[in-house]
């Protein structure tokens, strides 16, 4: 239906980060690291692509994933394609999940990666946005 009334998922910030006006808005944000962790489901990923290009320092985007039927509190992971790489751990997401819900503006930043088996173990830094 075309009038149909939608929630949308991005904030304000988001938005203005993706938009061009954003260029004028990044130098006068900073970002803050709020936790260390890892891409958790990687060896679920299909499009193995995706990992094969990640990098050092690479940027990424959190997006809530509210419909997920498992968690509540799902965050994905995705890379700077909006390719999925895997979510935020179950047992770090919470606070995570409640400041994005409330409008803050998280991203991530790969940190360390190195083969652990038959998949790859990512380590990322999360970070808040802040104006």
């Amino acid at each position: 239906m075309a009038n149909e009334l939608t929630i949308g998922t991005q904030t304000m910030v988001s938005l203005a980060m993706e938009h061009p006006l954003g260029d004028l808005i990044k130098p006068l944000s900073h970002e803050i690291l709020l936790f260390d962790s890892y891409i958790a489901g990687t060896s679920q990923i299909k499009e193995e692509s995706a990992l094969d290009a990640l990098g050092k320092d690479d940027k990424l985007t959190l997006l809530r994933d509210p419909e997920d039927r498992f968690d509540e509190n799902a965050i994905l992971v995705l890379d700077a394609q909006k390719r999925k790489l895997g979510y935020i751990p179950e047992q770090d997401n919470v606070v995570f999940a409640r400041l994005m819900d409330a409008g803050k503006y998280l991203t991530a930043k790969v940190q360390e990666i190195w083969p652990k088996g038959e998949f790859r173990s990512i380590k990322i830094g999360i970070y808040l946005v802040d104006f």
